[in-house]
């Protein structure tokens, strides 16, 4: 019963939604701040299948994404997409870096809040390209570079910080991260190399069959990297890349309704994970922060499709669809609040508002 009105409830909200023509995804999150910890009425009864239907919602996110570009697209998006990458980290690290160091705190948290600040949600960001038909705009590859390139270095930064939190030694560091890059080299061969093996394992006359061995697949994949400490949202996106052919516009067709459902249990799970308590006392600064990052992310996205020649309103969408940080900075400062407890919140109420700011600006824009 929980769950059920739970989702009738969304369905009314995305019924609101598109009544008046915007995205629903703030409501979503306003949702889950009234539901969850500190809400109105939280939920305890449907809490684990709402967790594990927002980690699915992600993933599926990512795979569908994937589906629209090949191995070979990938590789060359790559490859002209490094000086937007490194644009993209020296815009947009620093703010958060230097802003916790203005608000009194130590290092090591200041540089968590740097990657607060540093990487875009592709969850809300591959949600709202799917909303607004952006999937084939002539900018959308270089979004999705500048996205692939930020999970990368995540890579790098998480283990790193992951090590320095518990006062690992310079061997350990070392270790963590020649892991971490490993298994995501790995994972990106096996992708771009076995493509088409993987293929025609899904393929079939069946759609159940192509349904289930599509699905199995990409939570296979996706727990097989987070085992490895990569992301297992580059997993996904990583299996969509690795499927071509006509099985691709199959797969497309099957797990699009999938992608729908806990996709919105995602954004719903995420409001659930904050604490509407915690968020005043950090909104001003946070806002503040908010704005500047903003302004940075649009700048990266306008500068990076810049370079290939495209129309000015291409370059207002790439900026505009950089916004929305999510899921990542929220694990970030997840790190972190043991040693700066006020990283939390902080980050609570960055996260909300630029998660909203993003795609009301994005529908806006069109």
């Amino acid at each position: 019963m929980e769950l059920g009105a739970s989702i009738v409830g969304l369905a009314i909200l995305a019924r609101i939604a598109s009544r008046f023509g915007f995205s629903a995804i703030p409501l979503y999150l306003i949702a889950g701040l009234a539901f969850g910890v500190g809400g109105l009425a939280p939920l305890y009864v449907s809490e684990h299948f709402i967790h594990a239907g927002a980690e699915i919602g992600v993933l599926l996110l990512l795979f569908m994404l994937g589906l629209e570009y090949t191995g070979d697209e990938l590789r060359e998006n790559l490859k002209t997409g490094l000086p937007a990458g490194g644009m993209d980290f020296l815009l947009n690290f620093p703010p958060g870096l230097v802003c916790g160091l203005i608000l009194g705190w130590r290092p090591l948290p200041a540089v968590l809040l740097g990657g607060v600040t540093y990487i875009s949600s592709s969850g809300i960001i591959s949600k709202v390209l799917s909303e607004l038909k952006w999937l084939n705009k002539p900018e959308t590859p270089t979004v999705l570079s500048i996205l692939i390139l930020e999970d990368l270095a995540m890579e790098v930064y998480l283990p790193l910080v992951g090590v320095l939190l518990v006062g690992g030694s310079p061997g350990t560091v070392t270790l963590s991260l020649l892991i971490a890059i490993l298994a995501a080299f790995m994972i990106l061969v096996i992708a771009l190399q076995f493509g088409h093996r993987i293929s025609a394992f899904v393929t079939h006359e069946s759609d159940e069959i192509i349904l289930l061995s599509t699905f199995g697949i990409v939570l296979l994949v996706a727990g097989i990297a987070q085992k490895l400490q990569v992301s297992s949202a580059i997993g996904a996106f990583l299996v969509g890349i690795a499927l071509s052919g006509p099985i691709a516009e199959k797969s497309r067709r099957l797990i699009a309704p999938l992608r729908d459902l806990f996709a919105v249990i995602f954004f719903f799970f995420f409001g659930l994970e904050i604490d509407p308590a915690t968020l005043p006392a950090m909104m001003l600064p946070a806002v503040a922060l908010g704005i500047v990052t903003a302004l940075t992310k649009f700048m990266t996205g306008f500068w990076a499709v810049g370079r290939i020649g495209v129309t000015r309103d291409s370059r207002l969408r790439a900026g505009i669809a950089l916004i929305s940080r999510g899921e990542f900075s929220i694990v970030i400062a997840g790190l972190g609040t043991a040693i700066e407890p006020q990283l939390g919140p902080f980050a609570a109420a960055y996260v909300l508002f630029l998660a909203i700011l993003g795609p009301m600006a994005a529908r806006l824009l069109r």
